[in-house]
């Protein structure tokens, strides 16, 4: 008799990423993870004690490959780095929609959301950097720019509206700019 082959906890998870991308979230269940790594669902359920836990792990791999995303962006020094984090931002929505559905456009309403995280810490750091704004300043800003990103971002995802890349680019910059003459006068 052949020795059973072992699925990892890993190799769930990257079923269930791939499952999302081609189904979406909604399609994500114990029988279409085992269907697609051909075995039954017993290693699901041996890996993970609820559906809820696997998609939570999917949900997390879903953002480091957002977060990749930014890096390459970052790193490829196309951009300064924080436009670079919403080109990238725009790029995974449109490569990846159904991952950046399940990351940002799902009903968040009963999780405690903090007041900030590691990434917007960071993103209000580059802000204060390349404007000289601090405190409340630099978190209005940054959250009026993430809105402004999230949405042709959402509008891409959703293919209610297919913004070419160098469009995409001139959008940014002028709202940042924008803004930034909006702060300067305003101090």
């Amino acid at each position: 008799m052949p020795p059973r082959v072992k699925v990892t906890k890993e190799d769930i998870v990257k079923a269930a990423v791939d499952i999302v991308r081609k189904s979406g979230a909604q399609a994500i269940n114990a029988r279409t993870v085992a269907s697609v790594l051909n075995c039954s669902t017993q290693p699901v359920f041996s890996n993970f004690a609820t559906m809820d836990e696997l998609r939570l792990a999917v949900a997390k791999k879903a953002d480091i490959l957002c977060q990749e995303y930014m890096q390459r962006e970052v790193e490829s020094g196309e951009f300064p780095t924080y436009k670079a984090n919403g080109m990238a931002y725009i790029q995974f929505a449109k490569e990846e929609k159904e991952l950046f559905k399940l990351l940002y456009m799902c009903d968040r309403s009963d999780e405690a959301i903090s007041e900030g995280s590691e990434l917007t810490d960071k993103m209000e750091t580059i802000v204060h950097n390349n404007t000289g704004l601090e405190g409340s300043d630099a978190k209005l800003f940054h959250l009026e720019m993430w809105t402004y990103v999230h949405g042709i971002a959402t509008m891409i995802a959703t293919g209610y509206y297919n913004f070419d890349w160098e469009l995409i680019s001139k959008m940014l910059t002028d709202v940042y700019q924008g803004l930034k003459k909006q702060y300067d006068t305003e101090g």
